[in-house]
């Protein structure tokens, strides 16, 4: 059956992955919800944006009126919220944008969606969902060992992760205390075609392709757990629609790897991909350079997801391996649109020292 999706956020780089997974791969409708901050990139939506079943609304989700007219206007069979600030470098230059768009529009996305739910016919209201997209910096640093599962406690060391894991408590309350018919998902790190380049991946292949340095954070031993986005928007589909109302799922790739082994994978993979090297340069991986760590830089996430291949039946169909030889391909592929975005507000200057901007 055909639904309308709400989807915050579906500009952004895991927003319009989903955005294009819906459009391509299923019957339904998409309203994207997106006011187009820095991050927010239409290009990235282009190739199905002409399809009749996509609309676009430029709204920021902490404008209440502007909200509560987009679920009047479209009456959203669901809601995925994936609107944020999201760059744990900028929370620390900056951290009020993460407490404004992360708390306070959440907050106000949370009563429209309460009000047009308990407006619905007995029968729709059944069907409606409000999924939360979280990550995996709520519950903190790992140890050597063990692994982030629903259950684990939680324990932000970020202002962007405290501000995602109070959203995550809000989303908590709305349904404990209203009924409000909530998914949560909390996934690890990811990867994949149309990512702004302040992340690490795509940092260091555009960093790479320019011959500027390949920045490491401390010794960077850094562990994280890398996600493709595409298997990371079937699986937000897969919860939307199979998962249990009240319930959390976990979502990593199965991935673990240090942060110098992904920065020398991303050379080799260039290497093998033939891209072009710049004057000067005999080798990409003799841009990597060290430098100072980030303030409280967290050293391990990696997420159980036994929960969701269990239940539900999904599981990653990328290895890193594949899914980062894919990305490098994309990136030397689609040069047009990171120029575009190099030629904004963002040229890859260092972020997260603690110094306001």
């Amino acid at each position: 059956m055909s639904k309308t999706l709400m989807v915050t956020g579906g500009a952004g780089f895991i927003g319009s992955a989903v955005v294009r997974h819906v459009i391509r791969e299923t019957p339904h409708r998409v309203v994207n919800v997106d006011c187009l901050t820095y991050a927010g990139n239409l290009d990235s939506v282009a190739e199905v944006a002409g399809d009749a079943r996509y609309a676009f609304e430029r709204v920021n989700i902490c404008d209440a009126p502007e909200v509560r007219r987009v679920f009047e206007t479209h009456r959203p069979d669901a809601v995925l919220h994936l609107a944020a600030e999201s760059h744990v470098d900028r929370s620390i230059d900056g951290p009020a944008a993460f407490i404004e768009t992360n708390l306070v529009g959440t907050s106000v996305l949370l009563e429209a969606a309460r009000r047009h739910w308990a407006a619905l016919p007995e029968a729709e209201r059944g069907v409606f969902r409000f999924h939360h997209v979280s990550t995996d910096e709520v519950f903190g640093s790992l140890g050597p060992a063990g692994f982030f599962t629903e259950e684990s406690p939680y324990r932000p060391n970020s202002p962007y992760s405290a501000s995602k894991a109070g959203a995550d408590h809000l989303v908590r309350a709305w349904h404990h205390t209203y009924g409000l018919p909530v998914v949560t998902t909390n996934c690890s790190n990811n990867y994949g075609p149309y990512h702004f380049p302040e992340k690490l991946i795509p940092l260091m292949i555009l960093n790479a392709l320019e011959g500027k340095p390949l920045p490491v954070y401390g010794d960077g031993r850094q562990i994280r757990d890398w996600l493709h986005v595409e298997d990371h928007a079937r699986a937000l589909l897969t919860v939307l629609e199979h998962g249990v109302s009240g319930e959390t799922y976990a979502i990593g790739g199965h991935n673990e790897r240090r942060n110098l082994d992904v920065v020398q994978a991303i050379c080799e993979a260039l290497e093998a991909a033939g891209a072009p090297k710049p004057r000067g340069v005999a080798r990409f991986r003799d841009l990597v350079t060290f430098v100072a760590d980030r303030p409280g830089h967290d050293l391990r996430y990696a997420i159980d997801a036994g929960k969701i291949e269990r239940t539900l039946g999904w599981r990653p169909r990328e290895t890193f391996e594949s899914g980062l030889a894919k990305t490098v391909r994309w990136y030397l592929e689609n040069e047009r649109w990171w120029r575009r975005v190099r030629d904004g507000s963002y040229r890859g200057e260092r972020l997260g020292l603690g110094v306001n901007p």
